[in-house]
């Protein structure tokens, strides 16, 4: 099972394959992503193998700057320090293990919810 993560808390896991004639896609850290269509993607989940693997921040600016405006899911290996930097990287949500949500609780990723304010860049600018 997986638990979602979002800036209000976690939330039950609605990945389903199709709907509404969109799709949801999976997309894994070496994915090329300058050739992805998106154009019918409702969701899109960009998989983590380890949290020591930055690749999905950059896909997802990536994303971002080529016009994508729907759901985008961090997947996998994100922990709850790396939040903020999930959402400044564009993403609106992390899919986490149940496992990872017993060892790092709901109030550790609201707490980065608030990622700016622990930012090191943002410390640094101040």
């Amino acid at each position: 099972m997986s638990v979602i993560v979002t800036d209000s808390g976690f939330a039950a896991d609605d990945w389903s394959g199709e709907f509404d004639g969109s799709v949801n896609l999976d997309l894994t850290s070496d994915t090329d992503v300058e050739t992805v269509d998106f154009g019918k993607a409702a969701i899109i989940r960009v998989d983590f193998p380890s949290f020591a693997d930055g690749r999905g921040f950059t896909i997802a600016q990536i994303l971002r700057t080529r016009g994508y405006k729907g759901r985008l899911r961090a997947k996998g290996h994100v922990i709850a320090d790396q939040y903020s930097m999930a959402r400044r990287s564009g993403f609106d949500e992390v899919e986490i293990s149940d496992d990872l949500a017993a060892r790092q609780p709901e109030d550790q990723w609201t707490f980065r919810a608030t990622g700016d304010t622990y930012c090191y860049q943002t410390r640094l600018r101040g």
